[in-house]
């Protein structure tokens, strides 16, 4: 096992060094600079990329952000907030976005179990279709149609919630912007989690168990759920990023002070160092959560387990 964990950690450095090496260079390559202003003349824009080093060859300016890189120096701001480090940029602005992404992920866990659960525990009722519809409509409606939604009706029509983001009410202003990004995860558990149950529920085990006399609660909760949580556990880690990533949108309708709107300011003004930072951290954040999850394989079944010690 401990084999195992050491290669799944030296691949996953190696696909973050690959992955920077591939942004700095497709974003070095795109068309543009970051100093775009007319007012600027050439001998300007010379002594500007001199300072900030876009005169050197585009190799040695990766090898010199990578040194700085490993070292926790994401560099400095060269238009969006001139000469401001950028880890002080992103302290203030990466915590909400993850916030709103953690509540957005758990809130759409606990409802997409927990509907799934009952979707096959009432197979072939009417409570099936109706829990299948609100999964399909969940997966179907983009989240900002969510989000506008519940600006109008529980924040603009009955004011139970901030209308935008206040960062005197930081927990009350980041509520409806958790369910509008809870929506997607909860239909998309709730289906899988359905699939898997009624797969599950109807094996072999499952029947000598109820054969057995063992309760429905303990078999449900020992047996059934712990094997139909396997897959749900794969998708759960890529939706994640997805909504800390994804939710720019969610964030721009409630203006929350997030990185998503950092992250847009930054694409727009050819920010290279903010762009790669983010990228970065994104792809590190995707990285160690298909680790942990990887991992947690063997916890929830033991063939799993067995099968990496092999």
């Amino acid at each position: 096992m401990k084999k195992y964990i050491l290669k799944r950690v030296l691949m996953a450095v190696l696909t973050l060094l690959l992955t920077v090496l591939v942004l700095f260079l497709l974003l070095n390559l795109m068309p543009g600079s970051p100093f775009q202003s007319r007012h600027l003349t050439d001998d300007m824009k010379q002594v500007l990329y001199e300072k900030y080093g876009l005169d050197k060859p585009i190799l040695t300016r990766y090898f010199i952000y990578l040194k700085n890189l490993l070292k926790g120096d994401f560099g400095i701001s060269m238009t969006i907030q001139k000469n401001m480090e950028i880890s002080k940029m992103l302290s203030t602005r990466f915590p909400l976005s993850i916030r709103i992404g953690l509540q957005g992920m758990l809130l759409g866990t606990v409802l997409g179990i927990l509907l799934g659960v009952i979707g096959a525990l009432k197979h072939n009722t009417w409570l099936d279709p109706v829990i299948s519809a609100i999964s399909m409509i969940g997966a179907s409606v983009p989240s900002f149609i969510f989000a506008l939604g519940l600006m109008y009706f529980i924040a603009y029509k009955l004011g139970a919630a901030p209308l935008l983001y206040s960062g005197e009410l930081p927990f009350k202003s980041t509520i409806l912007p958790s369910i509008s990004l809870a929506m997607f995860p909860m239909s998309n558990i709730a289906r899988y989690t359905r699939t898997e149950m009624i797969s599950v529920l109807s094996s072999d085990y499952i029947k000598l168990a109820m054969s057995k006399g063992i309760s429905t609660t303990k078999i449900i909760l020992r047996h059934a759920m712990r094997n139909a949580l396997i897959p749900v556990l794969t998708i759960m880690a890529p939706m994640l990023v997805e909504l800390i990533t994804g939710s720019m949108v969610v964030e721009g309708i409630y203006s929350i002070p997030g990185i998503g709107s950092l992250f847009i300011a930054a694409i727009k003004s050819n920010d290279y160092n903010i762009t790669i930072s983010i990228m970065f951290i994104y792809t590190a954040v995707y990285i160690g959560l298909m680790l942990i999850v990887d991992l947690l394989y063997g916890l929830i079944d033991p063939r799993v387990r067995l099968g990496k010690e092999s």
